[in-house]
């Protein structure tokens, strides 16, 4: 089996430093390429058919994943990760290790699985995407200097001021409207570093987890992360989950983030599952 390592060089806080000597430690049968600026990760993803190899291994966060996703969906190449970014939800979710050597040592001993992947008007994620207060901090949040899981989790008591919104919801031949301060779009279960806003989500169950977490007393909104950070968002009385494999989503004002990068949206945003659309490379006894 033929890896190439795509890796984001400025993800995260840096971790992936020195990643080379670690990987000719353990593997021999691999590339290594590196990304520049945005939209480099799609396209040497997209390269591979054309070079015979099996796996893309994406070296960064949620946001690599994203772009090294765009070039795999329905092809024959699996998508493999090694978590260096600030939150790697998908990387967690899927079962790697924060340790990037024993990440990679994970990769000796895995499989290769087909899961479901999603669109938002027509753009790919496979994680966890979403509109409102997530996607506001996203937005935020590009736009730091200095990444990392703290500077992440300022950055939300900073903006608990966020006032909920107006949604009409459209799925199941049901046509709704809900005041929210979120709707995320959940194929895995979290955001990352474990917070888990939806607990129950599978990347193979043919199902997105769409959570509507909708509007409370502002006094609260610290103990729902508390539920979020253990992985019990599902028992909030404020929270909604409907599984479906489509929603079309309207607002006024619709901010949009996919795989926690920001996206400009038009509206409305339609979100689509994929059923079976990537294959991926997981730690054997993970999914």
């Amino acid at each position: 089996m033929k890896i190439r390592f795509i890796i984001n060089p400025i993800s995260g806080t840096g971790k992936q430093k020195g990643i080379e000597k670690t990987i000719s430690k353990h593997l021999d049968n691999y590339d290594i390429v590196y990304t520049q600026k945005s939209g480099d990760a799609t396209r040497l993803s997209s390269e591979v058919a054309r070079n015979d190899i099996d796996v893309v291994v994406a070296v960064g966060g949620d946001g690599t994943v994203n772009e090294c996703l765009i070039g795999l969906v329905n092809s024959n190449t699996a998508l493999g990760v090694i978590p260096c970014g600030s939150g790697n939800g998908f990387a967690y979710h899927i079962g790697m290790d924060r340790t990037i050597e024993k990440a990679i040592v994970q990769l000796k001993d895995a499989k290769i699985e087909t899961i479901d992947s999603c669109t938002a008007n027509g753009a790919p994620f496979v994680n966890v995407s979403g509109i409102g207060f997530d996607a506001h901090i996203a937005n935020l949040f590009a736009g730091l200097k200095e990444r990392g899981f703290i500077n992440y989790a300022k950055l939300i008591l900073k903006e608990l001021s966020y006032k909920p919104q107006e949604y009409t919801l459209q799925y199941e031949g049901l046509d709704r409207k809900v005041k929210a301060y979120m709707i995320s779009f959940a194929n895995a279960s979290q955001y990352g570093n474990n917070f888990r806003i939806a607990p129950n989500a599978q990347v193979n169950d043919g199902l997105l987890d769409f959570v509507i977490v909708k509007a409370f007393p502002k006094w609260k909104i610290l103990f729902f992360l508390l539920k979020v950070a253990r992985g019990k968002t599902h028992l909030s009385k404020y929270v909604e989950i409907i599984q479906s494999k489509h929603m079309k989503i309207s607002a006024k004002n619709i901010l949009l983030h996919l795989d926690g990068e920001p996206y400009k949206a038009k509206k409305p945003v339609e979100i689509q599952l994929l059923p079976k659309s990537l294959k991926i490379l997981i730690p054997n006894g993970k999914k």
